[in-house]
């Protein structure tokens, strides 16, 4: 297994509909150990393999939930189906995101509270389950990436406007960024500090 490096909003890869799975193999099974380690590696809840500059779709989770479901797993070829997304405006103290592909960078987004998760593992076994909250929260962000969006996509006029001023600030929005998990500083701040104030938020 390794740490692969992680790309930044930018990357083409990142923008596109990721292509379906159609060989279950070892070099598969390779991808999702390396996303394993990398996620965990980043500190981050959940990765999509866009994100790691694979475009396939699969995606990892290591998140402690409610719902019986394994806190470490992957699906393959998912569909996530929700239920309405709220039309409040999002709490910034309980409704914050961040993204290891927009790094160091969160901001507040509404998400359906359930999300209905159906994939296969690296066997080809369907995988199916159905998720809560946070958990829940988690399964749109990584399910977004397969479909070429970034949840800064997805925020408000505000929140966006601020998003699109981090972006330029960063350099970023074009090919050629990246940063390595475990070699380059944490940017969300857990190497200095673990107790952080994004440490709570969402972060894949």
């Amino acid at each position: 297994m390794s740490v692969r490096p992680i790309v930044i909003t930018g990357e083409p890869v990142l923008h596109r509909s990721a292509a379906l799975v159609t060989e279950f193999d070892d070099d598969l099974r390779t991808l999702v150990e390396d996303m394993y380690e990398t996620n965990v590696a980043a500190n981050g809840v959940g990765l999509a393999a866009p994100q790691v500059g694979v475009g396939l779709r699969v995606f990892i989770w290591k998140m402690a939930n409610d719902d019986g479901v394994p806190e470490q797993g992957h699906v393959i070829n998912p569909t996530v189906t929700t239920s309405k997304i709220p039309q409040e405006r999002p709490d910034p103290d309980e409704e914050t995101e961040g993204c290891l592909s927009v790094p160091g960078e969160a901001f507040p987004l509404k998400r359906a509270d359930r999300a209905h998760v159906v994939g296969f593992d690296l066997d080809g076994n369907r995988v199916e389950f159905d998720a809560t909250g946070w958990f829940a929260r988690c399964m749109q962000h990584e399910y977004d990436h397969l479909n070429g969006t970034l949840y800064v996509d997805r925020l408000d006029e505000r929140q966006s406007k601020k998003a699109r001023k981090a972006v330029k600030r960063n350099g970023w929005g074009k090919p050629g960024s990246s940063w390595h998990p475990g070699v380059d500083r944490d940017p969300f701040g857990h190497d200095e500090d673990p107790s952080d104030e994004h440490a709570d938020e969402l972060i894949g």
